[in-house]
């Protein structure tokens, strides 16, 4: 996909859904001039899972899905907003948002709550960051888990849309000029047409559009620009060859948002790691094959984990 038409979609996103989700639980703290939204779910002994959601600039409601639910009755499960995000609250003017700035928000998450280590796990771009966190914190990180991440110098990231929905795209490039100009319908239309290629499961994919239709997630179209602007620089290539904890890299086999090309290069590039490709998914296989992703999750966080 091309990137202005992945802006001209995110765009759209950052005026459907700026409402947000509904009041959840959960808890603040500030560090470095920013408030930090987090919520821990689940139970038990084991050692806490962190999901790092995608984006840049969506919060983590998007996230929200039985699979964490399931995988919670063993640990502990947090969820957290990225800086400008959702309950996080709205950046400052001038404040920095770059990938520096997201490994420490990171980091300063796992110091407030205390632990040690932790079952490290990001989607999309939240698999990127999940990357780079890992690379400057190795020795915090107990498994780590990409599903579906962009690629680790992100101008490799493949994106497929045109190649596979071309039509779909062209009528968001028609929509362009009236979402830009803040055209309520056309950004709605816009929506629509982003989220029906995400899926491989036309079931899945509309009980999602209708979370979305219904303002649960939030997006920060300030993030997206000011993060995605910021990778253009890395790559983190040599770093994810030094990676020597459990590592999983996931995809769908229908993820035409980040091709399972990309997947299989971060599978190659990290020594000893697994891939795990979800057939009936599209970019989100948590989503759309639930029970499957849940036992490979849990078969691979019984392995033991980084000395």
């Amino acid at each position: 996909m091309r990137r202005a038409i992945l802006v001209c979609a995110l765009g759209a996103l950052a005026l459907a859904w700026s409402a947000g989700a509904a009041e959840e639980r959960g808890a603040t703290f500030e560090t470095d001039g920013v408030t930090i939204w987090y919520e821990v779910t689940g139970g038990g002994s084991g050692t806490p899972l962190v999901l790092v959601n995608g984006g840049p600039g969506f919060d983590h409601a998007y996230m929200h899905t039985g699979a964490w639910e399931r995988l919670g009755r063993d640990r502990p499960v947090v969820f957290y907003d990225q800086r400008g995000n959702g309950r996080a609250g709205a950046l400052a003017p001038g404040q920095a948002c770059g990938l520096a700035e997201q490994i420490a928000d990171l980091e300063a998450l796992r110091a407030h709550l205390g632990y040690e280590s932790m079952e490290l796990l990001g989607h999309s771009w939240g698999g990127y960051l999940a990357m780079a966190y890992a690379a400057l914190h190795p020795e915090r990180i107990a498994h780590l888990m990409i599903v579906d991440s962009a690629a680790p110098k992100i101008q490799d990231t493949a994106f497929m849309f045109d190649r596979f929905y071309p039509e779909t795209v062209a009528r968001e490039a028609a929509l362009a000029f009236a979402v830009e100009l803040g055209d309520p319908q056309a950004i709605a239309k816009d929506l629509d047409e982003y989220l029906t290629m995400l899926f491989y499961d036309p079931a899945k994919r509309d009980a999602f559009l209708k979370r979305a239709r219904a303002g649960e997630f939030a997006y920060s179209q300030a993030v997206n620009r000011a993060v995605w602007s910021d990778l253009q620089r890395f790559d983190l290539n040599p770093e994810i060859a030094k990676f020597r904890f459990p590592t999983l890299v996931v995809t769908g086999r229908y993820d035409f948002n980040v091709a399972p090309s990309v997947a299989w290069g971060i599978h190659r590039g990290i020594p000893g790691s697994e891939l795990a490709v979800f057939e009936k998914s599209g970019h989100l296989p948590q989503v759309e094959e639930e029970d499957a992703f849940v036992a490979r999750l849990t078969e691979f966080l019984t392995r033991e984990s980084a000395p």
